[in-house]
């Protein structure tokens, strides 16, 4: 598929980690369509690792835990379809996904067609376990075709960390967006670390293929999978959205929307913040610090639609 946009969504695994279920999905579909999350531009609803049995069936097909999922993903597919969302999953270039459930290593054929009949529209491929005489590149390049050949449009979203000089190669793999840092927790160091890291990388980023500074963790206050006791204020939780929408990173929520303060909406909410994320130019910053000695002091620059740009002043 052509993404025009960086997409915009919900995932599970900042918060919630391997403690998903399917009655968790569909309150976080409705949700994120009470809540105006969806009007707002999140569309995708999307399930990270940790959602399949340990072993696939005998047909080499992969098995979603059936406690968990007792209605298995097709009808949770359909549920947040009926809310006028989008359903993402997660897999894995390797032998097994990050959390030791099976991976699509030369599965990924077999995997891709399943997906597709259980109407997946967004897949997050993840890096763990990939054999070190392999070829990532060319692995990544076999899914997409893969899914290509799947008969239904899936945004391919590859997360291997970074590796590789990714951003030189992604597009070219058919790749939709790409992570392009290692995982992000919930403290504002690791925000800023994230994003300062990728300033001279955002000339690959643009239509058809996004640079992807993972999951954002406003809202989080220390809670869940990635929190810790250094959770951002919301001042911080601000700037970090500040940051991923003027570099036009995917936004995907990673807090849990079905109990968000008042102020963790107005920052994921924010029209003026997200119509530049969405500016249909897609442009890159620049970075046009002039300051001689004071490396937490950064100013950046960005072409948008109609004639416009964008300033960002930032005090780290």
């Amino acid at each position: 598929m052509t993404v025009k946009k960086p997409p915009m969504g919900w995932n599970t695994w900042n918060t919630f980690a391997s403690n998903i279920n399917e009655q968790l999905i569909m309150e976080s579909a409705d949700a994120m369509v009470k809540n105006g999350y969806k009007d707002a531009g999140y569309e995708y609803i999307v399930i990270d690792d940790c959602w399949s049995l340990k072993q696939r069936d005998e047909e080499g097909r992969l098995v979603a835990d059936p406690e968990k999922f007792p209605h298995g993903m097709k009808y949770v597919a359909d549920y947040v379809h009926s809310k006028g969302l989008k359903f993402g999953m997660y897999s894995c270039v390797g032998t097994n996904t990050c959390a030791g459930y099976p991976g699509s290593f030369e599965h990924e054929w077999q995997d891709a067609k399943q997906l597709a009949e259980w109407g997946v529209d967004f897949l997050k491929y993840d890096y763990c376990y990939f054999p070190s005489n392999g070829d990532g590149k060319q692995r990544y390049l076999v899914m997409a075709q893969a899914l290509r050949a799947s008969g239904r449009d899936i945004l391919f979203s590859a997360c291997n960390w970074g590796n590789a000089k990714v951003e030189t190669w992604a597009r070219a793999c058919g790749v939709d967006m790409y992570r392009s840092t290692g995982d992000i927790f919930d403290n504002f160091n690791s925000a800023k670390d994230i994003a300062m890291s990728q300033v001279q990388n955002y000339c690959y980023s643009a239509p058809g293929c996004f640079n992807d500074m993972d999951m954002l963790t406003v809202g989080m206050y220390g809670k869940g999978n990635v929190g810790n006791e250094n959770a951002q204020s919301d001042v911080e939780y601000q700037t970090q959205f500040a940051l991923w929408c003027l570099f036009g990173s995917p936004l995907m929520i990673g807090c849990d929307v079905r109990n968000m303060t008042p102020a963790t909406k107005e920052i994921l909410t924010n029209k003026e913040m997200i119509a530049l994320n969405q500016d249909p130019e897609c442009r890159g910053v620049i970075n046009v610090t002039t300051h001689p000695w004071d490396q937490n002091l950064k100013v950046f620059f960005r072409h948008l639609s109609d004639g416009e740009y964008a300033i960002g002043f930032f005090n780290f």
